[in-house]
């Protein structure tokens, strides 16, 4: 069968399974809740969906915080409108693929999560001088991801409709730009959020750039819960660990040697020229490695 063939379906399956494994789960869970909730809507239950909102959304008091820290994580999977959810969703696909595929799954869930938290606690800072209502979606956390991205790769050429293509550090930077000017405007957008969110992926990036690597922090809380729970194998493991030699905790395992090279403005050049014809996905493995290198060099 050619891939002319092929039908739209199996396409798009395809390329969800082509996506690297955090992203895959999250764009997943935001569109089957959004589908739940239209279906209900749809038929009748706009007032059971109302109130599923009202108990995992983000309200910006102190008091309901405290009392039902969920919210700060649940509200990010519900999204007011198909606009709202395509909007989030799209910028996630396109940068937060390349962030994962850089950075892996762990460290990719530790920005997102940690962005989109970060966005309703600076809300919940600044909630005396805006109005308190139900804030969902996960433009904070995808806020934070744009901000990874744009760090990462900032020379990254993004092409928007009727525009000519525009670094990848100038468009995240005017974004934010555009949500400081209208924080006043009262549309019903949770601005706040937006820049919280830029804010925490700033600091999280930042962070990880300087060697504070989430997943190596997630694999030694693995291990120390794995020790507890089962007693027996405590000592044979530091026995072989032991063995294994003294291991720097900063340290991180990998399996193939990593040969960072000098690389001229040749190579940066032919990279994103290759990105403005075939897009980032045209790139192979090794270019992306070179990119991000070139990037943080620059």
């Amino acid at each position: 069968m050619s891939v002319y063939d092929d039908s739209f379906g199996s396409a798009l399956k395809r390329g969800y399974q082509s996506l690297p494994s955090g992203l895959r789960v999250i764009l997943l869970l935001n569109v089957v809740i959004f589908v739940v909730q239209s279906v209900l809507a749809a038929f009748g239950a706009g007032a059971l969906v109302s109130g599923v909102i009202g108990f995992f959304g983000f309200i910006p008091d102190w008091q309901t915080s405290v009392l039902q820290p969920w919210r700060l994580v649940t509200y990010m999977f519900f999204h007011g409108s198909v606009l709202h959810l395509a909007f989030n969703m799209l910028w996630l696909w396109w940068m937060g693929r390349p962030v994962e595929e850089q950075l892996g799954p762990r460290n990719f869930m530790v920005i997102y999560f940690g962005s989109g938290i970060g966005g309703a606690l600076v809300n919940l800072v600044f909630s005396p001088f805006f109005p308190a209502t139900v804030t969902i979606g996960a433009s904070g956390a995808v806020f934070g991801m744009m901000v990874a991205f744009a760090m990462l790769f900032p020379r990254i050429p993004i092409m928007l409709l009727f525009l000519p293509p525009i670094q990848a550090r100038f468009l995240v930077a005017g974004l934010i730009a555009i949500d400081l000017l209208l924080i006043s405007s009262g549309d019903n957008v949770a601005r706040i959020v937006h820049l919280g969110g830029a804010l925490c992926g700033y600091v999280l990036v930042k962070l990880y750039l300087q060697g504070y690597h989430y997943d190596l922090w997630i694999e030694q809380w693995k291990q120390r819960f794995r020790r507890r729970k089962s007693p027996g194998t405590s000592q044979s493991t530091s026995r072989t660990s032991a063995s294994a030699g003294p291991r720097n905790p900063s340290m991180r395992k990998v399996t193939d040697a990593e040969i960072v090279k000098e690389y001229d403005q040749d190579d940066l050049d032919r990279i994103l020229d290759k990105i403005s014809k075939s897009g980032y996905e045209g790139l192979t493995a090794e270019e992306k490695r070179l990119l991000f290198e070139l990037s943080r060099k620059n």
